[in-house]
């Protein structure tokens, strides 16, 4: 779960970076919003127990 969690975040972080360096922070700020929200949700639905 870990894993997946990490690549969500990571692929996420990487596509706002680019976002910010075009100045478009209204987007970055969404995305980032997303993931987290996402993040936390597969976190919450662990059902292994495995957090």
């Amino acid at each position: 779960m870990y894993r997946k969690m990490y690549y969500l975040l990571f692929n996420v972080i990487t596509t706002a970076i680019e976002e910010i360096r075009k100045r478009n922070y209204g987007n970055a700020e969404k995305l980032l919003i997303q993931a987290q929200q996402e993040t936390e949700e597969l976190f919450l639905s662990d059902e292994d127990g495995d957090k």
